[in-house]
């Protein structure tokens, strides 16, 4: 009988942690802009789940969200030192929104790539109390909770990361026009035309290229609209011409995944405002493309 009664509990800890997956995977992935850092954050937050006494747990969420969230703080303290010696420009892990929706289920903004980067200049407690509130909408008694902070300090934390955050944030372009901007872009870098591409740059275009150290990128990032048009005007025919390019969903904007070959690939998008394009992104680590797998093996 008290072998059926673990059996029973712990199958009602798998249901409730099973339930509340995708949330605290958003929670970990926005914290942090990796997907292994995620997974590994909730494998841990898993098995703290198993030997907890879960009778006295009154709310499954809020203990997950506790757990998931301090984790999630402590690992980018850590992980600021790792992207110190990380080759060449760090960009977040992208994540398909077209293969899974749920990921993009909560509020969108906090997921696109360029405000992932943006959310890496805030301190991982600022970063939390803004994922929280603005991603997922958790009351202030609830982020002051899970911080370990008084309501008022948790109020204090938000307000703060949101006028950062505010003051460095473009208003973003919708989707429809993400796309057709990312489309004149691909047609002009492929002619090599380099005045229809500084055309659609902002004056502060940075273009960011992320190989870490493992396939051939640009070592720092390109600034300004005629060397980030003269770079991508000479890179692109030479080396795309007969590149396989095909549309994607990553963090719930249009990419393009750029395919030489099976073990060839990488991801370019932008992020835009209504001045233009002001960052190109080329993901060109393997490591950080797994979520494209199964539409590789497909092509």
């Amino acid at each position: 009988m008290h072998t059926n009664y673990r059996a029973d509990a712990l199958d009602q800890a798998a249901s409730d942690f099973l339930e509340l997956r995708p949330r605290l995977f958003g929670i970990a992935y926005r914290m942090l802009g990796s997907v292994a850092e995620a997974e590994d954050v909730l494998q841990e937050v898993w098995v703290r789940w198993q030997n907890t006494d879960r009778a006295g747990v009154e709310h499954p969420q809020a203990f997950l969200s506790l757990v998931t969230t301090r984790l999630s703080i402590n690992v980018a303290q850590s992980a600021r030192a790792r992207r110190e010696s990380y080759v060449g420009p760090w960009l977040p892990e992208p994540v398909d929104t077209g293969n899974d929706p749920a990921l993009g289920a909560e509020r969108g903004e906090a997921l696109e790539l360029a405000f992932l980067l943006l959310l890496e200049r805030l301190s991982p407690t600022e970063r939390a109390a803004y994922v929280l509130r603005e991603a997922f909408v958790y009351p202030y008694p609830d982020i002051a909770e899970i911080l370990g902070v008084s309501a008022v300090n948790a109020r204090q934390l938000v307000s703060r990361a949101r006028r950062r955050l505010t003051a460095e944030r473009r208003e973003p372009v919708d989707r429809s026009e993400h796309r057709r901007l990312l489309r004149v872009f691909l047609d002009a870098a492929q002619t090599g035309n380099v005045a229809a591409l500084e055309e659609l740059f902002a004056a502060d275009v940075v273009s960011s290229s992320d190989g870490g150290g493992v396939r051939r990128a640009a070592r720092v990032p390109l600034v300004g609209p005629l060397r980030v048009a003269r770079f991508y005007a000479a890179l692109v025919p030479r080396n795309w011409s007969e590149a396989d390019l095909s549309w994607v969903e990553a963090n719930s904007r249009p990419g393009v995944l750029i395919r030489h070959s099976r073990t060839k690939v990488a991801l370019l998008t932008i992020d835009a405002s209504p001045q233009g394009i002001h960052r190109v992104m080329w993901i060109g680590n393997p490591h950080k493309l797994g979520a494209y797998e199964p539409s590789l093996r497909s092509a």
